[in-house]
């Protein structure tokens, strides 16, 4: 049964919203294998599939890192640190501006997350989605660059 459900959650190859379809089909096969033999744990996976499923949205590298709630929790404690000094911020985008900033300072931290520009790209554009800022036209050079979190 561990092996079935890794294999829904986490051994996924595609990106983004495919990861996600590729994902629920996985898990409807496993909870039709499983829900007879353990009918309680296979709902409780079934109840909580979109949450155990959104990791897959972001890049493949940060999957197995973000998956847990360690290092989101410390993120989100970090963002609460900093809203309290403020006190109050005065719209929707200043909240916006100011989780993303957190989240990309503490993202320089995370160890064992390598940053291939495709991620990188990635991180972009959806900052701009969550922004509602236009995508700007595709560069005609891409450079091979690789960026690594400090160990």
């Amino acid at each position: 049964m561990k092996r079935d459900y890794w294999a829904v959650v986490d051994q996924v190859q595609a990106e983004g919203e495919a990861a996600v379809a590729e994902a629920r089909r996985r898990a409807k096969r496993f909870i039709a294998k499983w829900k007879p033999r353990y009918p309680s744990a296979v709902a409780c996976v079934a109840d909580n599939l979109d949450a155990l499923l959104v990791h897959l949205l972001f890049p493949a590298e940060h999957r197995k890192r973000i998956r847990h709630s360690n290092l989101i929790e410390r993120t989100f404690g970090e963002t609460r640190r900093r809203v309290k000094v403020i006190g109050r911020l005065p719209s929707d985008q200043c909240s916006l501006s100011l989780v993303w900033a957190v989240l990309d300072r503490a993202s320089k931290g995370w160890r064992g997350l390598t940053m291939p520009p495709k991620a990188l790209r990635r991180l972009q554009d959806l900052r701009r989605e969550l922004l509602g800022q236009p995508r700007p036209p595709a560069p005609q050079e891409v450079i091979a660059q690789t960026v690594t979190a400090a160990a």
